[in-house]
């Protein structure tokens, strides 16, 4: 189930990639709200197998708690079009950072499971009033969506007669999509949904623990995006998003090891609160390298091959669990991602975002010969 909901996403994400800026943005962000409500009345009211992995195929419903599928990469593309370069990555850590603060009343919120315990639901029907919530929410999201104004579509023409949508900057976003790739399906291995798991099977926390655990993960992960546009205009871009990544992979081989949940818990705590400060960096470093007419484009390449390498990682941690290894994927996830930070340093270590250079290199070559050019 949580592996149809990721290819669902991932699925979704290569088409708007593809036809969002020639269909519209504002229209594409619109029909996906649509698709979330039809995702939550599915869930809402389901009962059978297929039902429940239909509504998980919409691309809407995300087994992580982040922001999946179209949203994000149109979102990604709109952004850098109301900001100066120099304030860019300031602009994805605030995205960010309402992004996490959101997600966490919505950790704390599902705590209300009890509640609806109390008043006779019971095992599943418990859980449907959440995805009730979920769809009114699509509804509300639809309603904003269709009010944006015609600044947020693409403004050039020549991007949205490529089929790929992308051109000058092909290899780099390749290469950035493998390794995203990479880094997500380490990711897609301790996931939120099955890190709670754990610490239900493991430790014993109860709903009511859980919802408070990742209420305070978010607001530490949020936290530390602010801190991450403050450290990337001092370090770079890419230093931040790996001296950032490292020791919350040390922590994350960690967080099995701890001999009580407790302890568990604040180890995990801690990683939580410097691991995603490479997400708004990744961002806005994906955003400067390209060209302005293939933004919408690179940034669904790279959020499809994060989604569609995410797909493939919670079956290797539902058969680790299921063998009652409950520390392997913890492990493992952390040694790819410890390859990764090693690689997109290696590799991009040179190629600078034009805020980064000075005014005499913005139209040095990059590693593949073509000109610097991007936000």
């Amino acid at each position: 189930m949580l592996s149809a909901a990721i290819l669902g996403s991932a699925l979704m994400t290569v088409l708007w990639a593809l036809a969002a800026d020639r269909f519209g943005r504002r229209r594409t962000v619109a029909t996906m709200a649509v698709l979330m409500i039809a995702g939550g009345l599915l869930f809402a009211f389901g009962s059978s197998f297929p039902i429940l992995l239909l509504g998980a195929f919409t691309g809407t419903i995300s087994a992580t708690s982040s922001e999946v599928g179209a949203f994000l990469t149109v979102e990604q593309a709109i952004l850098p079009q109301t900001a100066p370069p120099e304030r860019r990555t300031w602009l994805f850590s605030i995205y960010a950072f309402v992004a996490n603060i959101a997600q966490a009343a919505g950790s704390l919120f599902a705590g209300v499971v009890a509640a609806f315990v109390a008043f006779g639901l019971t095992g599943a029907d418990a859980y449907r009033p959440l995805f009730v919530l979920y769809a009114v929410i699509g509804l509300l999201n639809f309603a904003i969506f269709v009010s944006l104004s015609d600044k947020v579509e693409a403004a050039s023409v020549e991007g949205e007669r490529r089929f790929l949508g992308v051109h000058r900057s092909a290899g780099t976003v390749a290469r950035l999509s493998a390794l995203f790739g990479l880094d997500a399906f380490a990711g897609g291995l301790v996931v939120q949904s099955l890190v709670a798991y754990w610490f239900f099977a493991r430790w014993g926390f109860e709903p009511g623990q859980l919802a408070v655990l990742f209420f305070f993960v978010n607001v530490l992960s949020g936290v530390s995006l602010l801190a991450a546009g403050w450290l990337a205009g001092r370090i770079g871009l890419i230093n931040t998003m790996v001296f950032t990544h490292l020791p919350s992979n040390v922590l994350l081989v960690l967080v099995p090891l701890m001999p009580s949940g407790a302890l568990a818990a604040a180890v995990f705590l801690a990683r939580m609160s410097i691991s995603q400060m490479d997400v708004p960096t990744r961002q806005s470093y994906t955003m400067a390298v390209v060209d302005p007419d293939e933004r919408t484009a690179a940034a669904g390449l790279t959020n499809v091959a994060r989604n569609a390498a995410t797909a493939l990682s919670p079956t290797v941690t539902g058969w680790a669990f299921s063998v009652a290894a409950l520390g392997l994927p913890f492990f493992l996830a952390g040694g790819i991602k410890v390859v990764y930070d090693a690689l997109i340093f290696l590799s991009f270590r040179k190629l600078r975002p034009p805020e980064e250079q000075g005014a005499s290199l913005a139209g040095a070559p990059d590693e593949a010969g073509a000109p610097e050019v991007g936000s």
